[in-house]
This record gives structure tokens, sequence and C-alpha cells, in this order.
């Protein structure tokens, strides 16, 4: 009925980036100088385009991975999107790897090298560099109200992964995906029409007094069943509490966003229409609490409700599960 592919998400919001991190009993607790040399080496040729020797800094499980032509592809897509590397520095140590702050031209990422017992690569990450001092927030702390009217359905919500298969990723973990269902369905007529899904169109807003630090807009809505994982969360409109919080509402209706970067929003103000926007197979709404407004780098937190219908009855600080249908108190 209804699905996000998210490993697809993950990946894509990591297109340029390849993993592959060989498990190892071997533990350390310091730099080891043999990674100094090999990453030295690594950011040379990097820099002068010489993929074909990076390659062959390879080990034999690495190659088998990422054959000539892809390792190939791969750092050309790297270097035209990030560009040169300035500056690599050891961060730290994550189990069996070196995790490298890495300053490209445009972007500060992370890379993450594994070395065999032959110095030869068998694992290489490049993701987001997250700051030090990013606070994560377990939930929050200001007062909200549902973002929109009617009565909605969780389709994805909760602290267990049965009832939430955000909480495999770390940025959006304990995030919604909410819809409206009737009988059942969450669409009547030709399910290839955004406008069959009876939540389609519906107004989205502001559950709590914010303002409005990040607008994502001028992406088109998806035929129901097609994905856009080019643009993840498609239109986008993330908030900023008093508390530092930050909201997330993803997929919202093409030119449908009421709002504007600075502008400060009371609760209950209106931010857009739910839409199809994004990588999602169908018209719900995407939201999430972050410790961030940038949802690359962001953990995830839960999100509780002031007081709400749940089913018809009411709850008060509660948080949403899958099969709820929840509601604003009239």
């Amino acid at each position: 009925m209804f699905s996000i592919n998210l490993k697809t998400i993950n990946i894509r919001m990591k297109k340029v980036f390849f993993i592959l991190l060989l498990v190892s009993t071997v533990t350390f607790s310091q730099e080891k100088e043999n990674y100094t040399k090999v990453v030295s080496e690594f950011q040379s040729f990097y820099n002068d385009g010489n993929y074909k020797a990076i390659y062959s800094m390879f080990n034999y499980d690495m190659k088998k991975a990422l054959p000539y032509s892809k390792t190939i592809a791969f750092f050309t897509d790297l270097k035209n999107k990030l560009g040169n590397i300035s500056n690599i520095e050891f961060n730290k140590l994550k189990e069996i790897t070196h995790i490298y702050k890495t300053t490209f031209s445009s972007e500060v990422r992370d890379v993450t090298f594994y070395l065999d017992g032959n110095n030869k690569i068998g694992g290489l990450l490049v993701t987001y560099h997250k700051p030090k001092d990013l606070k994560v927030i377990e939930r929050n702390t200001t007062k909200m109200k549902l973002p929109f009217n009617e009565e909605w359905y969780v389709f994805w919500g909760g602290t267990i992964e049965a009832q939430n298969y955000h909480l495999a990723y770390e940025n959006q973990q304990y995030a919604y995906d909410i819809l409206m269902v009737k009988d059942g369905a969450s669409f009547s007529g030709d399910s290839t029409k955004n406008e069959s899904y009876f939540v389609f169109g519906k107004e989205i807003i502001a559950p709590c007094d914010a303002t409005v630090v990040k607008v994502i807009t001028g992406v088109k809505d998806n035929i129901p069943g097609e994905l856009n994982p080019e643009q993840l969360t498609g239109n986008t409109v993330v908030l900023k509490t008093s508390n530092k919080e930050y909201i997330l509402f993803a997929h919202l209706k093409e030119n449908s966003i009421a709002v504007r970067e600075g502008q400060f929003i009371r609760q209950g103000g209106l931010l857009g229409q739910c839409g199809n926007s994004g990588n999602t197979t169908e018209p719900h709404l995407h939201l999430s609490l972050q410790n961030t407004v940038d949802m690359n780098i962001a953990t995830g937190g839960k999100i509780f409700f002031d007081k709400i219908l749940v089913n018809g009855e009411l709850q008060q600080d509660y948080l949403p599960v899958k099969g709820d249908f929840i509601k604003n108190r009239d």
C-alpha cells in the first residue's frame, strides 16, 4: 500500500560515497603510523586525478567490490562534486578504522579508512562531517500540536523498528510517515493519480511557534509508485523552535509552500500542503525532529504531542505509534 525505500534514500543521500568496511576482531587505541603514510598518498593521488594509483592501493576484496571502471567513475564524480582535498587530519578511531576530517574545496567531510595487514585499503567511506558540539535531542520540550487538521493515520511511527523502520537511520530515527486512510485504503479511484489520495493537498500547519530556517521548493510531485532519489525530501520546510529543536516537513506539494526562510510563524500557521515530491511512492507527510537544520548530519529525536485525540481518546504528552488514528483536540 505505502512505502518509502529508505535503503535507496540512505544510498542516494550519499550518492558520491562508497562503503566497504571489513569486520575484524582487531582493536587499537591510537592512530597508527602506517595510516599517516597511506592517507597522505591517497590525498596526493586524488588531487592529481591519478585514480588508477588509488585503485592500486586497494586490496583484493576492495578491488572485487569496486572494480577499476567503477573506481574511476566514483572518484571522478567525487572530484566533480567536492573538488580537491586541501587538508586531511586525523579525527578519531572507530572500532578498527581511522576517521579523518577532510576539507574539500566545497565542503568538509569525514573519510574513514581501513587498512589490512599489508597496508592495503580494505575499506573506504566518505560521509558528512558531524561537528563534535552537536547536542543530541532525546525529545521535544516545546509543546506541540499535530501539524494538520482532520484525522490522519500513522503508517510509520514509534520507538521500535517493527513500528518504525526509520530507526535504522540515525538522521531520521523516530520520524513519522503520516497519511489519511478511509476503509483501510489511502486512496479511492485511480491509484496513479495524486488527486486520488485522501491526504494530497491537505494543509500542513505549524505545530508550535517557530522560525522557518530552511525551504526547498520547485520539486515536482511524483506519479504515485515512482521515486525521485535525486531530491530526497522533495519540497521541504524546516522550523526551529525557541528551544533549538528543528522540525522537518518533507514531500510537500509542488508550489504549495506558503512560508519563506527567516519568517517567524505562529502555531497553526500554514506551511504548505501535503504532496508527493521527493523519494516517496505516494502522498504523505514525513515529519521528524532533528538537532540541526541539515538532515545529512542530524540525529533524530522523539516528537511528543501535547493534547491530541488518539483513536478517539484524549492523550497528553503522547508519542504516536504505527496504527494510530490521530487528531488535534478541537
